[in-house]
């Protein structure tokens, strides 16, 4: 219930960023920087964790990878929230149900890993979804695209790091912190910042991106520690298929049937890549 409140969450965020439609992404951003590092600290007081954060921000190495993990990070956000907030949810989605896939070609070309052929030919049919779409507008999804390179980076620095994943998320945030808090301060010596300049609501709103961040990532924490991987990685799909219906269905994007083929294409490649993974998850160990 946890692990699927959570990808629940993540699908239905678009409803939240479209009411700070006006304000801007960057700034939105920064805001869920600062937001979430408050809670995030919080979080790890109650865990006493501070020496392990304190540890890594001590080590040249941790600092690297966190460092580069947390920029992927927030340009994966601002990726997120500017396609939103412009009328491409539809998109977005589509980018989050191409980041397993994703992440199965980047494990065989950058970590040499083996692939078995179920998952060669789902990054095949997947690729040729993603060609429909680029015959059908003229021009590659670049923001699905954009999404699916910074979560996929961002996947492998984290994969490299050794940190859990709150303390990882801490260390991230800290490292960033400082540029986050600049530009918030600059918007506000410019005149352009929306705190102390929008209405009670937005300025609420804008607040809780810190909850909008940490309340998924706690629940997330808890159920992946309790239930099989396989579980887990079906219920990833939930929080795509949310933020499809969520553009379909309530701001009212076009979904063609050229973009419903290429989604097909997608989608069947999802079917093949889960099967493939359940089928080989449950074979005996001597196996």
């Amino acid at each position: 219930m946890a692990a699927a409140t959570c990808y629940f969450l993540w699908g239905l965020v678009p409803l939240y960023w479209r009411q700070l439609t006006e304000i801007n992404p960057v700034e939105l951003v920064a805001h869920r920087q600062v937001w979430s590092l408050t809670l995030l600290v919080g979080i790890v007081a109650l865990q006493r964790g501070f020496t392990a954060v304190f540890k890594a921000l001590n080590s040249p190495q941790a600092v690297a990878v966190n460092g580069l993990s947390a920029l992927l990070l927030t340009a994966n956000w601002l990726c997120y929230v500017w396609g939103v907030n412009s009328g491409y949810v539809i998109e977005t989605s589509l980018g989050y149900f191409l980041v397993p896939l994703s992440n199965v070609a980047a494990g065989r070309f950058i970590l040499h890993e083996h692939l078995r052929r179920a998952q060669i030919i789902a990054i095949a049919l997947a690729a040729v979804g993603v060609g429909v779409m680029i015959v059908q507008h003229g021009h590659p999804p670049w923001i699905a695209l954009a999404i699916v390179g910074t979560w996929g980076g961002y996947s492998l620095m984290r994969k490299r790091s050794p940190l859990p994943a709150v303390t990882g998320l801490t260390v991230e945030t800290l490292l960033l912190i400082p540029f986050a808090i600049a530009f918030l301060l600059w918007q506000n010596h410019t005149g352009a910042g929306a705190l102390g300049r929008v209405d009670l609501r937005t300025h609420l709103l804008v607040l809780s991106s810190g909850v909008i961040t940490a309340v998924p990532l706690l629940l997330f924490a808890y159920g992946a520690r309790r239930i099989r991987l396989s579980t887990l990685g079906l219920l990833q799909y939930v929080a795509p298929t949310v933020q499809l219906i969520i553009g379909i269905w309530v701001y009212h994007e076009p979904f063609t049937s050229a973009r419903l083929l290429s989604f097909g294409f997608i989608w069947a490649a999802l079917v093949l890549y889960t099967a493939d993974n359940l089928w080989f998850q449950r074979r005996p160990t001597a196996a």
